[in-house]
């Protein structure tokens, strides 16, 4: 029996962890409900934690070169140490808050290229951890997100590409460690222009929404006029036309440069 146990701390024989998500669809601020589910090894092993978490495969730039790298950005711990009996099933439930500031995966129905974000699972067994599978989620924009998104495609832009840099964008409210970027290409009307960037950092009133034309890579340009950044209320945005908003701005910058 002895022997067992050693195998089974190395993971031979030992309990395993799986996860089983209620619903995949949410929205910042919701929760995600679902269930984990360890199966008992072929001894008797004493669970000393088990957590789940949110985590995002974000970009970092070093020098010259672009990585990857995953990031869990909440957890939360389910409970304390418990015995997972041999061959036994031990179901756990959770309901697991999404940061307002999570980023949007999903844009007009389509699961957006390159956003990676899930539920991960760690199960603590004799000082070891066993990592299930990250459960990717699907994250819906906010209605006032939705509200800018759809002022874009009224605009006539179309959406490119969508990524997650890790990094800070002075004078907002973010508290994550990195942030979102959806990039489109303008149509014709804006001829010059490049692409237009565009950012949500949400709390619980309102949100940040910051944007910016011909970015340049890493360097957020607050003393430009081609980047703006203003507020919206979760509650309140319905009062402004966002179209004729962004389309004021746009023409304003690309008719002092000559874009337009």
């Amino acid at each position: 029996m002895g022997f067992k146990r050693l195998l089974a701390s190395m993971g031979a024989g030992g309990a395993s962890v799986e996860t089983e998500l209620t619903e995949l669809n949410v929205v910042p601020g919701g929760v995600v409900q679902g269930e984990v589910r360890i199966q008992g090894g072929s001894v008797d092993q004493q669970i000393e934690g088990l957590s789940v978490g949110l985590q995002a495969r974000v970009e970092v730039e070093g020098g010259d070169q672009e990585t990857k790298q995953d990031i869990e950005f909440t957890k939360l711990r389910l409970g304390g140490a418990f015995e997972a009996k041999a061959g036994a099933v031990h179901v756990v439930p959770f309901g697991l808050e999404i940061p307002w500031e999570t980023p949007i995966t999903m844009f007009a129905g389509q699961h957006l290229r390159g956003m990676n974000i899930g539920v991960t699972t760690e199960l603590e067994i004799a000082r070891a951890l066993d990592s299930g599978d990250l459960d990717p989620i699907n994250v819906h924009p906010l209605p006032a997100q939705q509200a800018i998104l759809d002022a874009f495609g009224q605009l006539g832009f179309g959406f490119r590409s969508a990524d997650m840099e890790r990094g800070h964008i002075r004078a907002t409210r973010q508290r994550l460690p990195f942030y979102q970027e959806i990039e489109f290409f303008p149509p014709q009307q804006y001829r010059g222009l490049n692409q237009v960037e565009l950012t949500f950092i949400a709390d619980d009133r309102e949100m940040d929404v910051v944007l910016e034309m011909d970015k340049k890579p890493g360097l957020f340009s607050e003393g430009s006029d081609s980047y703006r950044a203003f507020k919206v209320g979760l509650d309140d945005y319905q009062g402004t036309d966002w179209a004729a908003y962004l389309n004021q701005w746009l023409a304003q910058v690309g008719g002092q440069r000559n874009w337009l």
